[in-house]
């Protein structure tokens, strides 16, 4: 959720079942189990008593499988959380497929917005998201999201069925009114990104989306192309991981067992794997850097990861995915053009207000960029 505090997002998972099968999950070792009300309240103790003290909030956020499916214990953990009055600010989240909001289900929600936000995880249009979701679309109240959390983004995943019409599908969710396109995430797991036909398919996507955003200068462009590419010019690259893995981001399976992040649970990994996982020093940030992708990639500080991922396909935190690079190079070009063209167009300016330093390293960024993967993509006609 959007915020300028800084929050301590423990997430704790009350169920291993979801209403749906989405092409995509990388969740395979699901038990069909959930949490009890007992463990939850051992858990809710657990997080009021570990608070950061950098923390200005505890978010808690509430996630499955489906974390509609146990309504009754969300009330009750919410009830249980009001009853106590921990000192700290805290506020509860859960991203949700969508397809669950009963007429009772959406009036709780409505009398609690002040302290309850939902997420909702949505791919684009019918055809997309029924392939992609498990044709859950006319299931969806997509103006119930819009009414009542007006502000808080959506969540997109990027199949290899969704390529085709990328672009169409992200112009949509902004036609819809969704302000904020928060996901746009390549699909995790063994998915080779850097094939070919990806490119050629991408290439066109990202042109129209360039020229959308151009165009609609007023929308913050979604998370694919919403980066500071002024930060890859600085040099002032540090050694640490992406995410908080392990430390920010502490992860309570059914049984209260905690884990270090919402991938690194029994859904995903063995026994085996967990038991040597849990062996890893979390605060180390030098064994979640990838010392080749630190020292030779210029793109390095905006380029997405995730750790959890990392493991499942490299077995090592270490190691990054690399059958995203093309694309995430890719991605960067197009990233470039457009920031450049909204330069242009605005005279100069970065969001509404002139940065002469800002603007100095983002124009030599966009010059270091094409110059050293522009040539890469000439023969897929970009």
């Amino acid at each position: 959720m959007p915020s300028s505090e800084l929050n301590f997002s423990p997430c704790v998972c009350l169920t291993h079942k979801c209403n749906l099968s989405c092409i995509y999950c990388y969740q395979k070792n699901r038990c069909g189990g959930k949490m009890t009300f007992e463990t939850a309240q051992k858990v809710v103790d657990w997080i009021f008593t570990h608070v950061p003290d950098y923390a200005d909030k505890v978010e808690i956020d509430f996630i499955g499988g489906e974390p509609l499916l146990e309504f009754t214990l969300i009330k009750e953990i919410f009830s249980y959380v009001y009853k106590i009055r921990p000192e700290i600010p805290y506020i509860f989240f859960a991203t949700t497929n969508g397809t669950l909001l009963t007429a009772e289900l959406k009036q709780w929600f409505i009398e609690h917005l002040d302290c309850f936000q939902l997420a909702l995880s949505l791919d684009g249009r019918k055809e997309t998201h029924d392939k992609n979701r498990s044709n859950s679309f006319d299931s969806i109240d997509v103006d119930f999201f819009l009414q009542n959390y007006p502000e808080q983004g959506v969540k997109m995943t990027v199949s290899e069925y969704s390529l085709p019409n990328l672009a169409d599908n992200i112009v949509y969710l902004h036609s819809l009114g969704i302000k904020e396109i928060e996901g746009v995430n390549l699909a995790e797991g063994n998915f080779d990104w850097n094939k070919d036909e990806y490119i050629k398919l991408l290439i066109p996507q990202l042109k129209m989306l360039v020229d959308y955003y151009v165009e609609h200068d007023d929308l913050i462009p979604c998370m694919l192309f919403d980066k500071e590419i002024n930060i890859c010019e600085t040099g002032n690259k540090e050694r640490k991981k992406w995410c908080g893995i392990g430390t920010g981001t502490p992860f309570f399976d059914i049984d209260g067992k905690k884990y270090p992040c919402s991938f690194i649970t029994p859904m995903t990994f063995t026994e085996n794997e967990l038991n040597a996982i849990m062996q890893t020093d979390f605060s180390d940030n030098e064994k979640f850097i990838d010392d080749d992708c630190f020292s030779n990639c210029y793109i390095y500080p905006i380029c997405p990861t995730c750790s959890g991922a990392n493991y499942l396909i490299n077995k090592s935190f270490k190691t990054r995915i690399k059958s995203k690079c093309r694309i995430q190079k890719l991605v960067s070009l197009f990233i470039a053009d457009l920031q450049a063209k909204r330069l242009i167009k605005n005279n100069g300016y970065i969001n509404d207000e002139k940065d002469n330093t800002k603007l100095y390293y983002t124009i030599e960024a966009i010059k270091k960029i094409k110059a050293l993967y522009l040539e890469e993509y000439v023969k897929f006609g970009i």
